[in-house]
């Protein structure tokens, strides 16, 4: 049976659906969809008993899957965080714990034994510490996350407009991953993405010299992603004219930023609006993805787009082979700390790196607080998977 586009006035509650049916699939999904659930924890269970790092710009929802390839405008790729959604100035220990949990629930899924997770949370957190060093060593990344890479370098737009336009001709092809607008929201992106505009729209998300031309094409709203369900998210597909007369496409993803679940220091300034929000974070995490994003406001929302370039890519944790966890989470680890450590002077660098230290556990080489952490948040999340399963099912039943 073909798929049928839903009426965008019944997109609310298709969307609740394939969000309940997504986190439903895993604990590792339920863990990845859920970031309310992680802070619920946090403020219920851990509060005090974790050191207070550095005001700094957090990622906020820091798992695995929001790590991966970006590319920026040079042309250089490089294994970043590619979501800002939760960006907050606050406690760095909190994005620790998060890609800590994600890594343990993963194992979890896998059915690898309690030692892989004690031997993944050793690396995670030595990776991380020695990003504060002086010279901290590069560390390589595993074959796994190489792999991902391979991939990364070797995409062209024509890889892109495959998987996600029609062949035929250049418009956004709508199904299950494309819907419909409404007039409303036809209207609202029209208005900016108006040809006047246009070129100074491009020059800041960085997809177009001054002297090339950009015309709007077409425009779709985006089925993407599972905790991002249920916000305003939309394709735009622009044409770009170079003064030779060459002509090439640009796609560019516009999402809703919502309100930041992570908790922020009281005292830190962030801008109110949370799409400049979004993309003031990027610029301080993830300079590859903050130099090509636009904060702008549709509807009345705040809203944060980027072009998506080809070489953009997430690590999917579900197929990273369970025997390289450890070396996965080494890898991660640097490249988390590195982000936080871009944003510290020298000093704010080695007291941070002296209270990560001085927290590990004398028993097991596992930093007390993050090991006690990562395990009740896994428990606590286990619980949250089966009660959202629960009622699923019986959301099911009753249809």
């Amino acid at each position: 049976m073909p798929f049928r586009c839903p009426r965008p006035a019944d997109r609310a509650e298709r969307l609740a659906r394939r969000r309940n049916r997504k986190m439903a699939r895993s604990a590792h999904a339920y863990v990845r969809g859920n970031t309310g659930r992680f802070y619920e924890w946090l403020a219920a269970s851990a509060g005090d008993s974790l050191p207070a790092g550095p005001a700094i710009w957090i990622c906020g929802d820091c798992h695995v899957g929001n790590l991966g390839p970006l590319a920026a405008r040079d042309g250089a790729v490089g294994v970043q965080i590619r979501d800002l959604d939760q960006a907050v100035i606050g406690n760095p220990a909190h994005d620790l714990i998060r890609l800590g949990l994600s890594l343990a629930s993963a194992c979890r899924s896998a059915n690898l034994p309690g030692a892989v997770s004690v031997r993944m949370v050793e690396a995670l957190l030595d990776a991380y510490a020695r990003a504060f060093g002086r010279r901290p060593t590069p560390i390589a990344p595993p074959s796994a996350i190489e792999v991902v890479m391979r991939q990364a370098l070797a995409r062209s737009w024509k890889q892109l407009a495959r998987d996600h336009l029609s062949h035929t001709r250049p418009r956004i092809p709508l199904g299950s991953r494309f819907w419909p607008l409404s007039q409303r929201e036809r209207r609202a992106i029209g208005e900016i993405f108006d040809p006047d505009a246009l070129p100074t729209l491009a020059a800041r998300l960085g997809l177009a010299a001054p002297d090339e031309s950009v015309a709007f094409s077409d425009a779709a709203y985006w089925v993407k992603g599972c905790s991002s369900l249920g916000r305003l998210r939309y394709a735009i597909l622009l044409e770009v004219g170079a003064a030779d007369g060459k002509r090439r496409m640009a796609m560019v993803d516009m999402k809703e930023a919502p309100p930041a679940a992570a908790p922020r220091y009281e005292d830190a300034p962030m801008p109110r609006d949370n799409a400049a929000r979004v993309v003031r974070a990027a610029s301080a995490l993830a300079p590859a993805l903050g130099e090509r994003m636009a904060a702008v406001r549709l509807l009345e929302r705040p809203m944060a787009m980027r072009e998506l370039l080809p070489q953009d890519l997430k690590i999917e944790p579900d197929r990273l082979p369970p025997a390289t966890i450890d070396a996965i989470a080494r890898y991660l680890g640097q490249v988390v700390g590195l982000a936080h450590a871009g944003q510290m002077d020298a000093d704010t660098r080695h007291r941070w790196q002296r209270e990560l230290r001085s927290s590990r556990s004398k028993v097991v080489d596992a930093p007390s607080w993050l090991w006690r952490s990562i395990v009740d948040a896994l428990a606590s999340h286990e619980r949250g998977y089966l009660e959202h399963c629960r009622r699923h099912i019986a959301t099911i039943e009753r249809r």
